[in-house]
């Protein structure tokens, strides 16, 4: 153990300061930012967090009296204010510069005109989105004076001198020794005396996980931030580079030597004069991050080489999150693909890493509804896309009836409460059998005619990694608006994806004339892939036009919030209530073809 590492317990984890306005208004409220969660509600019937207010009542800024930009609720004297008065009310009253965001319940500070994060309110917002809170009656000025509970002032304890010399004599240092991947480990000393209420990683001396590393914002880059968390810690994709499976020198080799003089002068990088290769930088990445230093990174070197792989896309406005997610891996395939595998390599998903790990295959059903002939087709996917089904209401449904080949499928719709939709409802409307309108008539092979049709999609092949893509985005070109749902989704953290594969739709809609075709996998193989576990959440928070992206991570049981450069742990409520844009989950069990042996992963 090293000298330097027991004298500084916090070495390992190095978090920028916290806001200064912040820490003065936490030290001098006498009630903590927890017991906020009494003026906070779910919006209804959407669920997004917001400040409690009046049936009828519409906010507006003191100033101004304008409603329709941002508006924050000062802490100290609930004064409102829009963005453009906020900064002046925190000037002329010191003291009043952290501010609640009346519509999305989030932290502000007005001096230095940002967003800020505190555990505390954080917990009063889950408390908030989790529990019924029956809205209270106004009381009267008289119950209101006998009913006030005692304000009690909350003071920090420090030990003095006579309690620290006890202290050091009947106890000893905690010795917590930090997980590495190399064979030496590193063991840091914590301070007997710290706060054992503190669950946030970023105040409690608690070292974090190997490989946990913030990643620094480089101007509306948190959509690039939050992919790449859960990239480099996809434990397939991660094994992969840190094994060197992809070395930069030799990839660079590679490409100087198939490339000829031509071609190189196109794709040549203005810095280092080679081409550009994204798995080259996601690598160097890898590297970087596994290293075991805590300090934020800072990914400049691949938004660069993105920038000239996805030209259109090279500005420091906000983009989506999924659109980089497909742009990455296409970048990879790109380069990552062997040139001398036959074309059924691509199609099977064995032609580069990135389709190795998520690549799956998506059947399409299209039966005629005259003579129930029926037209099958396979894509292959890297996602899959689940539409939120806003439209619908809060009804209760007994589910909906189609007849394919003489027999009933019946697809079940379970009782959702307003404004809340489930993983598997989305699943199960992804797989419902769908009528085609009379402007999609299809021909038919056997009719020789143009007929109306069901389309019933499935899955035939689960990938390794699977990534579910919830459309939050609508567009409307009738109507030329664009909208974010903001419904809450519940998924689980474990799923089981069998009643949503290919042989299952197919049994329950043929019954026992079901038979397996050439080259589908048993049923016994697919039912021991269908399970998958949760190991990321890239969630969206904010308008359409004016949002925010982050992700959960669960590393060793423990649940973590990447936020760019701001690592903490979270607890699983906090993980359920976020508004999930993208879910990863991977396999239980991985089988390998050349042992035949199935490893949990």
């Amino acid at each position: 153990m090293s000298s330097d590492s027991a004298a500084d317990p916090a070495r390992a984890l190095r978090l920028p300061p916290p806001c200064p306005h912040l820490v003065a208004y936490r030290s001098g409220a006498g009630a903590g930012l927890r017991s906020l969660y009494r003026c906070l509600r779910r919006r209804p019937p959407l669920g997004r967090p917001e400040v409690r207010r009046d049936p009828g009542e519409v906010p507006r800024c003191g100033s101004c009296r304008d409603g329709g930009a941002r508006l924050y609720a000062c802490l100290a004297c609930a004064v409102v204010s829009c963005s453009l008065h906020a900064p002046d009310h925190a000037a002329a009253r010191p003291g009043h510069e952290i501010a609640v965001d009346v519509d999305r319940a989030e932290l502000f500070c007005a001096a230095c005109r940002d967003q800020v994060y505190d555990p505390d309110f954080d917990a009063a917002v889950v408390i908030a989105l989790t529990s019924l809170i029956t809205p209270r009656a106004p009381p009267t000025q008289l119950g209101n004076r006998a009913k006030r509970p005692r304000r009690v002032e909350y003071r920090p304890w420090a030990p003095d001198e006579p309690e620290r010399a006890v202290i050091g004599q009947r106890s000893s240092p905690l010795l917590v020794q930090e997980g590495n991947a190399s064979s030496s480990s590193t063991i840091t000393t914590v301070n007997s005396t710290a706060n054992a209420t503190t669950t946030s990683c970023a105040t409690s001396s608690a070292p974090l996980p190997w490989g946990l590393r913030g990643l620094n914002n480089l101007g509306n880059t948190c959509f690039m931030n939050s992919v790449l968390q859960a990239l480099l810690h996809t434990p397939l994709l991660r094994n992969y580079f840190l094994s060197d499976r992809h070395n930069h020198i030799v990839c660079q080799q590679k490409s100087r030597k198939k490339t000829s003089a031509k071609e190189r002068s196109n794709g040549r990088d203005a810095t280092g004069g080679l081409q550009i290769c994204l798995a080259c930088d996601l690598d160097a990445m890898y590297s970087a991050v596994f290293s075991g230093d805590r300090k934020p990174y800072s990914p400049a070197r691949f938004l660069y080489s993105w920038w000239l792989y996805a030209s259109n896309l090279a500005n420091y406005q906000q983009h989506d999150a999924h659109e980089f997610f497909i742009c990455m891996l296409d970048g990879i395939h790109e380069k990552e693909q062997d040139p001398f595998k036959p074309p059924s390599h691509v199609s099977s998903g064995e032609c580069c890493i990135a389709h190795r790990v998520f690549s799956g295959t998506l059947r399409s059903d299209v039966t005629c509804t005259i003579c129930g002939f029926t037209s099958t087709t396979y894509d292959p996917c890297v996602d899959i896309s689940l539409d939120m089904d806003s439209k619908e209401g809060p009804q209760k449904t007994n589910g909906s009836k189609h007849q394919i080949n003489g027999n009933e499928t019946k697809s079940a719709s379970m009782n959702q409460k307003p404004g809340t939709s489930t993983l598997m409802e989305c699943l199960e409307r992804f797989t419902r059998p769908e009528k085609l309108g009379a402007d999609q008539k299809l021909f038919c092979q056997h009719c020789q005619v143009r007929q109306e049709s069901l389309k019933q999609m499935s899955i035939r092949k689960i990938p390794l990694v699977t990534c579910f893509h919830i459309k939050r985005f609508e567009h409307s070109s009738m109507r030329k608006m664009s909208r974010k749902v903001d419904q809450y989704l519940h998924f689980p953290f474990s799923l089981d994806l069998g009643p949503y594969l290919s042989s299952s739709i197919l049994r329950a809609r043929y019954g026992n004339r079901v038979l397996v075709s050439d080259g589908d996998d048993s049923d016994a193989s697919l039912e021991s892939l269908s399970n998958l576990e949760l190991f990321a959440v890239v969630t969206h928070n904010g308008k359409l036009d004016a949002g925010h992206y982050l992700t959960y991570l669960r590393l060793n049981s423990q649940w973590y919030r990447c936020d760019d450069a701001w690592i903490t742990h979270v607890s699983e409520s906090m993980v359920r209530s976020s508004q999930a844009y993208m879910l990863f989950y991977v396999q239980k069990i991985l089988y390998y073809k050349a042992s035949g042996n199935a490893i949990i992963s």
